[in-house]
Parts: structure tokens; C-alpha cells; sequence
């Protein structure tokens, strides 16, 4: 019994210090610096254990941050991950509306390649799209994707969406996250032709794997006007 009481007493006190750091750096700047654990222990005659669980926790919750040889100090604002957008989205995002003509929708047997990308089975039935993908009326990119037709029976038969993630959202399929891999290449004859360059003329080539939680729903290779696209990337501070 007098061990339980201890425990809370010891579990008070944590709390007593940590809602004191909280308030005490409420509004501070990044890089303000934390008070020191010899200070906490002396103003509130605690267990440095206890200062230390205190200062732990909002370390945690992403208000402080420990630096080795230097100290704590109030943390920079966590940056949210780039969300995952479809082609439609994202040119919304720069203001132009996309629109789509559709070069080939049909079900297929996927070759070695195709099923290791998706996880299946070789031979297994695969919805293969091929888009012509335009924002603002100017042809921006050539699709080509394949879909898990197992996770997506009578895709096809229901009419092609205008936007692949939207009517991935409907099934609760759409991606919450991506694989991409990204490169410069020069353009083919055939794409030259559907993209209104020469061939030869310098592309950039996207490949995406796109998953909802651990099921592969789409893999696709996207071939863009380098003229035309930039492609934007958010990242992060690197850490030790």
C-alpha cells in the first residue's frame, strides 16, 4: 500500500513539473532553452528521475528537444509529411484543371515484373490504364498504370473515373503512401509522338508504387514533358 502511494505521489510530482516547463515556455521561440534538470530538482525538491520523466514527456509530445553536449531547448515545429496526391490534384494545386484521354483499359495477365511490383501472382488478372494526361489544355504526361484487379473487381465495367484516387477513396483503397522513383531520360518515338516532342527530347520518368496501408494497389509509370513539369519535393531536416 505505502509502495502504491509513493508511485502516485512520484507520478503527481512528474506532472506538477511538466505542466510547470509547459507554461513556463508557452509562446518561447525555437531554440529557447528549457530549464536544467538541477534547477527543476532544486525548485520543486524532486528526484532528478522525476524531473527527467517530466522533461521526457514533452520531448515526446515534440515541445522540447534533447541536444547532446548542449542541452534542452524548445523544438522546431514538426513538419507534416508531403500528402500523397493524385496528377488531378496536384494540378489543381498549380491552378490548372487536368483532363485525361484514354489510350488503352483492358485486363491482362501480369508478366514477371508487372506481379512482383504488385505483389500477385505471374499470369494473375491486372487492370492495365494508359492515360494522356493534360492540365490547362497543354498534354503534360503519359500515363501508364496497373491496377490489383483482385482488390478492384469490375473496375472497368463501371465506367474509367476521371480521377484513379478518387475512386480508389470510394473502395477505401486510395494510397496512403508511395514508393517513387525518379529519373532524366530522353524521349522514345512513340512518346515523342503523344507528347508533341521530338524524339530524343529530354524527359523526366516517374515510377510509382503506391500503397493503402500494406496492399499494393497501383503501380505506374508516368512519362513527363520536362518543359512543362517541375516536380516538387518537401523534406525535412536531416537528423544524427
Amino acid at each position: 500500500m505505502e509502495q502504491a502511494v509513493e508511485m502516485v505521489q512520484r507520478e503527481l510530482k512528474h506532472v506538477v513539473v511538466r505542466e510547470h516547463v509547459r507554461s513556463l515556455l508557452d509562446g518561447a521561440e525555437p531554440g529557447t532553452p528549457a530549464p536544467s534538470e538541477r534547477e527543476l530538482v532544486s525548485q520543486f525538491k524532486v528526484a532528478r528521475m522525476t524531473v527527467r520523466q517530466a522533461l521526457d514527456a514533452l520531448v515526446a509530445e515534440g515541445l522540447l528537444e534533447r541536444m547532446p553536449g548542449r542541452g534542452t531547448f524548445v523544438a522546431r515545429p514538426r513538419r507534416r509529411p508531403a500528402q500523397l496526391t493524385s496528377f488531378t490534384e496536384d494540378m489543381r494545386r498549380r491552378g490548372l484543371t487536368a483532363d485525361s484521354r484514354t489510350l488503352l483499359a483492358r485486363i491482362e495477365k501480369a508478366g514477371p515484373g508487372v506481379a512482383r511490383a504488385l505483389e500477385v501472382e505471374p499470369n494473375s488478372p491486372v487492370v492495365h490504364w494508359k492515360r494522356l494526361r493534360r492540365a490547362g489544355g497543354a498534354t503534360m504526361c503519359l500515363e501508364d498504370a496497373y491496377l490489383n484487379e483482385a482488390l478492384l473487381p469490375g473496375f472497368l465495367a463501371s465506367g474509367l473515373p476521371s480521377s484513379l484516387y478518387d475512386a480508389l477513396q470510394g473502395r477505401r483503397l486510395r494510397p496512403t503512401w508511395a514508393e517513387d522513383a525518379i529519373q532524366a531520360d530522353v524521349a522514345s518515338v512513340e512518346e515523342a509522338d503523344l507528347l508533341g516532342l521530338e524524339p530524343g527530347q529530354p524527359v523526366l520518368r516517374l515510377a510509382r508504387r503506391a500503397l493503402c496501408g500494406d496492399r499494393v494497389v497501383q503501380v505506374s509509370r508516368s512519362t513527363y514533358r520536362s518543359d512543362r513539369f517541375t516536380l516538387h519535393v518537401q523534406l525535412g531536416e536531416a537528423t544524427a
